[in-house]
């Protein structure tokens, strides 16, 4: 009886991902080994102080779900004016990142191997970041499956919260329904602006690399859509 009563009052969240296993080449599991002390991050290091962690005050862009890792790579790579961390629960492709991190001595890039939800809520300074990156997340195409989405009128707010004034939530998706629900939930959340204008789809900017989920999409024969949605207060 206790038992239920307790999932009442802390019901069981909706998760967007499946933890998938995975198997990882040795090189990601050596660079999880070897690198992971100098770009790992754990939810045990609660509030982050971005300024000491990145040693400047440069502005913070977070990514969601950065799959094997390669466009964050890139950004980082080639706006060292940024700092960047990235979320991701698939352990292949943290290593492959941290395998190439290493490779490229990038200093601009720590990462967390977790669920961002509670990152954000355990980790993330409210109203420190620059922008929030979401690049091709699971659409969920089963209508049943749609309330795994992860674009959510609460995530929205969640978002918000650690957002700078004027600090930009940028999303993309090759799945058209999904864009559809993205923009639904995104022009109906209060304390966002649409850079695009109110219900038009952003072109995608030069700084965001073609990634293996994009390029994998167009050759099925969908389209891509970005969105980016700017903080009034």
């Amino acid at each position: 009886m206790h038992d239920n009563q307790d999932h009442i009052q802390h019901p069981r969240r909706i998760r967007s991902f499946v933890q998938r296993s995975g198997r990882m080449t040795p090189g990601q599991q050596n660079a999880l080994e070897q690198q992971w002390p100098i770009y790992g991050l754990d939810l045990s290091v609660g509030l982050l102080n971005l300024q000491q962690l990145f040693g400047n005050n440069n502005p913070v862009i977070m990514e969601i779900g950065f799959g094997m890792g390669d466009s964050l790579i890139t950004m980082a790579k080639t706006m060292p004016q940024n700092n960047y961390l990235g979320i991701e629960v698939h352990k292949p492709g943290v290593g492959r990142l941290l395998s190439n991190a290493q490779a490229e001595g990038l200093t601009n890039l720590r990462v967390f191997c977790d669920d961002a939800i509670e990152v954000m809520a355990q980790c993330i300074p409210d109203h420190s970041l620059g922008g929030v990156q979401l690049f091709f997340p699971d659409p969920w195409h089963k209508k049943k499956h749609n309330k795994r989405r992860i674009v959510q009128a609460k995530f929205a707010q969640d978002i918000r919260q650690k957002l700078g004034s004027g600090g930009v939530f940028h999303m993309a998706t090759d799945w058209q329904p999904y864009a559809e629900h993205m923009m639904e939930v995104m022009e109906a959340a209060t304390g966002y602006v649409n850079l695009a204008g109110a219900g038009q789809y952003s072109p995608q900017p030069d700084f965001r690399p073609i990634t293996k989920f994009q390029k994998r999409g167009e050759g099925k024969g969908h389209g891509v859509w970005d969105l980016m949605y700017k903080t009034t207060d």
